[in-house]
């Protein structure tokens, strides 16, 4: 995902996450912002669709082992993040790159 969409998504998933929070109707929330109704409807739908994404199964390598590939796996594309402790995550590289920053930033601190 480039820098531009990551921005926009994340300045809508927060815009999103608001008004739910609120409690204001959709119409409320966007005539006190002066926003579209129509952008934050079209925003609701897609933060909740890519809310249900399928999971993604991480698997972390002990530090000196060589991660374990099945040959199923090597057939799809996937990416192998090695870490400054040793660790490896191999995960799709259609992982989503917020959640993969998330991901390491726990794994890092362990």
């Amino acid at each position: 995902m480039n820098e531009r969409r990551e921005q926009a998504w994340a300045k809508w998933r927060e815009l999103v996450g608001e008004q739910e929070q609120s409690g204001q109707s959709v119409a409320a929330f966007c005539r006190d912002r002066e926003l579209a109704q129509s952008q934050l409807t079209y925003w609701k739908r897609r933060v909740r669709e890519a809310a249900k994404a399928p999971f993604v199964e991480v698997k972390l390598a002990q530090p000196g082992a060589e991660p374990r590939v099945h040959a199923r796996a090597l057939r799809s594309t996937t990416i192998e993040v090695r870490l400054k402790n040793g660790r490896s995550l191999m995960v799709a590289a259609s992982f989503d790159a917020r959640h993969l920053r998330t991901l390491l930033a726990v794994v890092e601190s362990c």
